[in-house]
């Protein structure tokens, strides 16, 4: 039966590989993003959708076997891991300490690519919206927002005469 540390260790591991896995899939959707790509930008963000469920799910699955741990040894089921790796043997402290160092920075790469390619997909419908106003002017309405913003809309005759 594998120790508590090894359950954990592995729990890690789990977790860091799902935060590689959708990493990568926010570099290959910015990839076809820079290629103009939208049928292959519209399903990777599907895939983004499964895999940041299961993602969040290797998360829960390793906050569990915390609060097992923590509480196994007297102490509050709340703590993170961090605080606990000194209960650990201490042959494999830095090895779990690693873990958590690159989970965090993988983190934080994952939600920068998500904000890129946001940032990204916004100014490319900004563009597009330009264009088609350029092209077809009567075709939208301004409307201010009660704080005076503006934003643009398709005119429902416009609309309806596109149709």
């Amino acid at each position: 039966m594998p120790s508590s540390w090894e359950i954990i260790a592995d729990h890690l591991r789990n977790e860091l590989q799902a935060y590689g896995g959708l990493l990568a899939l926010f570099e290959d959707q910015q990839t076809h993003l820079f290629r103009r790509e939208p049928d292959a930008v519209l399903e990777l963000a599907q895939t983004i959708e499964r895999s940041a469920r299961a993602t969040a799910e290797q998360k829960l699955a390793r906050e569990m076997a915390v609060r097992a741990f923590a509480e196994s040894r007297g102490y509050s089921a709340d703590l993170p891991l961090r605080e606990l790796i000194t209960l650990f043997p201490a042959d494999v402290q830095p090895m779990l300490d690693a873990l958590l160092d690159e989970i965090n920075r993988l983190i934080h790469r994952v939600r920068r690519g998500a904000r890129q390619n946001q940032q990204l997909l916004t100014r490319a419908i900004e563009m597009r919206q330009e264009m088609l106003q350029t092209l077809r002017p009567s075709a939208f309405v301004k409307t201010y927002s009660p704080r005076g913003q503006v934003s643009m809309a398709v005119s429902n005759a416009a609309w309806q005469a596109a149709g």
